[in-house]
């Protein structure tokens, strides 16, 4: 007897549902899918020399996105039509008063506003290509930027023409220095647009630069890496469909636009997409949600430790009538990487966010995991994937054994070949690049020859083989979850034991006291490897039964060997200027008090931490003391 359809069909659908959650072929097509398009309307933009993005601004400009906002800063809001036509103006006031051609290099050194925008894309409307600068270098590192770009001319926000020095000017002769004051502006504004023809775009191959964009130089001076139209173009592909970004969205960012995460993955992808791109001066937990709100935010930007500094701000309240504005708010979705997982879902539930978009990539890499999370399966992952996806990852990633003395894959003596481990155990991530033909992923570093070879690995699995070395160690479990372990120089050994850094701040960080915590190793005297330390942001004064719970606390949560020796209590944590943690300043001072300046330091004993003294010093100095 024939099974009437109301019946079997459930059971159908249930049963396709148990399948896909299983095999996670939904989700391996919303990210696979995507970017597989986005690299064939790559290929196709190549082929009919349309790679530059200014012609995806164009399109929005004089079609049906003309009227809608691209950019709101401050209140004020600019239409695509707006954009495109002040950009024009830019492009061609660049082009008459500084001469400059195609494919120049122009620097611009700019804190985010509007005019980082337009000069920007003034810049790609003629042809040219900008090199974004640090705003916070100043020095030695801001001639070395100025002088890796090649470029004859800088164009500086009026706001930071400080740092740029005599010294810095004279270290730089031939290279003009222009403040961009409220004349330049205006002057730039009066200029009669003019459409530049296409031939000053051209570009015949999709891994030509883009912008140059500098790495961050926390262990020596930044390097400019080479961001390619591909990258691009394949981001703005893959990125908005895999979070569900449609035109309708507004994106909000305060991260500083010199750095890929809001102008590649930012602005670009909101651009190339047709939405609103919503940008702050610069991060303040005072302003971050007030901007939010004023723009109807949608999405919002994260990097590093952002969204713990956010948890840390006390609630806003409405002056007039007293509501806790917390989740008052249009934002569902966070974009973003350095999610730390003890806060991930605290951070959503205080503020009402439904989604998490965490990635994992470096402006300079080949290549990148994605992990778009509703639920906790995927909690504090870096990366997701579904069984479709791992068969593809299987043969162009590898996450291979470390030798730990030298800080390089293991190779196996008798192959010379490097060894996979297994799934679930910490590895360094490979990526595997074209052998013959590097730059088809990797374009890497502008004018620098030997730090790009040095990123690249040979006959790792097979003899001639290539794969892109990241520097970071992950784990890839079983269910599909790659988990950031560390990075490889923060990872320090230990009474011949490996601590990873991530997992002593993690596991720290669970602490109700500790706002933020950097873990990092420190040498000592007459000792051999790094002792940990870690420097601490309190949400309460210390006390003699705080840092005994602590104590107790790090002894419960982590292995004997990882317990932190020395507590270092600071008001201020080094950071980057993207909300990233700085180890290099803290980890050079290690913990001789008269290096650490006004923080307090502690250590271990007797199951404590108490006081480390000056005279404690001089006997771990002397070798009179043995930990």
């Amino acid at each position: 007897m024939p099974v009437p359809l109301a019946l079997t069909a459930p059971a159908a659908l249930a049963g396709l549902a148990y399948l896909d959650a299983r095999t996670g072929l939904s989700y391996d097509w919303a990210w696979l899918g995507s970017g597989l398009y986005a690299q064939f309307t790559t290929a196709l933009k190549e082929k009919k020399d349309r790679l530059n993005v200014f012609y995806k601004l164009e399109e929005h400009a004089l079609g049906k996105q003309a009227n809608n906002d691209l950019l709101i800063f401050e209140g004020r809001h600019w239409t695509y039509k707006e954009v495109y036509q002040t950009v024009l103006k830019y492009g061609t006031w660049l082009k008459t008063k500084y001469n400059i051609k195609p494919k120049e290099i122009v620097a611009m050194d700019f804190v985010n506003s509007e005019k980082f925008i337009f000069i920007w894309l003034g810049l790609w409307a003629i042809g040219a290509k900008p090199a974004f600068i640090n705003y916070n270098l100043t020095g030695k590192a801001l001639t070395h930027c100025i002088r890796v770009s090649t470029a004859r001319l800088i164009l500086v926000d009026l706001n930071i023409k400080d740092k740029i020095t005599q010294e810095v000017q004279d270290e730089l002769p031939n290279v003009q220095f222009q403040i961009f004051q409220p004349e330049l502006e205006a002057e730039a504004m009066s200029t009669d647009g003019i459409r530049q023809p296409d031939k000053d775009r051209t570009d015949d191959k999709s891994y030509n630069m883009g912008i140059l964009i500098y790495t961050s130089g926390t262990t020596g001076l930044p390097k400019g890496a080479i961001v390619s139209w591909k990258k691009i173009l394949v981001g703005s592909g893959l990125v908005p469909p895999w979070m569900r970004m449609t035109k309708r969205d507004v994106f909000y960012t305060c991260m500083p636009l010199y750095h890929s995460s809001a102008s590649v993955l930012g602005f670009c992808n909101v651009l190339i997409l047709g939405a609103t791109f919503s940008l702050g001066r610069k991060f303040s937990t005072k302003t971050f949600w007030q901007e939010c709100r004023d723009s109807k935010a949608t999405i919002i930007q994260y990097v590093g430790e952002t969204c713990r500094y956010l948890l840390a701000a006390p609630p806003q309240i409405d002056p007039t009538t007293g509501e806790n504005l917390d989740k008052k708010n249009d934002v569902r979705t966070a974009f973003g990487n350095g999610l730390r997982p003890d806060i991930w879902n605290r951070f959503k539930e205080r503020f009402g966010i439904e989604s998490i978009a965490e990635f994992y990539s470096a402006t300079e890499g080949s290549s990148a995991t994605w992990n778009f999370s509703r639920n906790d399966f995927s909690k504090g992952a870096i990366g997701r994937n579904g069984s479709l996806a791992g068969l593809l990852m299987n043969g162009s990633v590898g996450i291979v054994e470390l030798d730990w003395e030298t800080e390089k894959p293991y190779r196996d003596p008798k192959t010379g070949f490097c060894k996979k481990v297994p799934r679930g155990q910490a590895g360094e991530l490979l990526y595997k690049l074209d052998a013959d033909q590097i730059e088809l992923k990797f374009q890497g570093y502008f004018n620098n020859k030997d730090s790009t070879e040095g990123k690249v690995m040979r006959n790792v699995f097979e003899k001639g083989d290539a794969y892109f070395r990241t520097g970071d160690m992950v784990s890839w479990d079983n269910q599909g979850r790659t988990f950031f372990n560390d990075r490889i120089g923060d990872t320090f050994r230990w009474k011949a034991e490996n601590v990873s850094t991530n997992e002593v701040s993690e596991a720290l960080g669970n602490h109700a006291a500790v706002q933020e915590a950097n873990v990092y190793g420190v040498e000592l005297p007459h000792h051999d490897g790094r002792a940990g330390c870690v420097a601490i942001v309190l949400a309460e004064e210390p006390s003699d039964r705080l840092l005994n719970d602590l104590a107790k606390h790090a002894h419960a949560t982590l292995p004997r060997f990882a317990v932190p020796l020395f507590l270092r209590l600071t008001k201020n944590m080094e950071i980057t200027g993207t909300n990233k943690q700085q180890k290099h300043v803290v980890r050079s001072q290690g913990v001789n008090p008269d290096k650490t300046g006004q923080d307090e330091l502690f250590w271990l004993k007797n199951g404590t931490y108490v006081k480390f003294r000056k005279q404690d010093w001089e006997e771990l100095n002397g070798g009179r003391i043995r930990l």
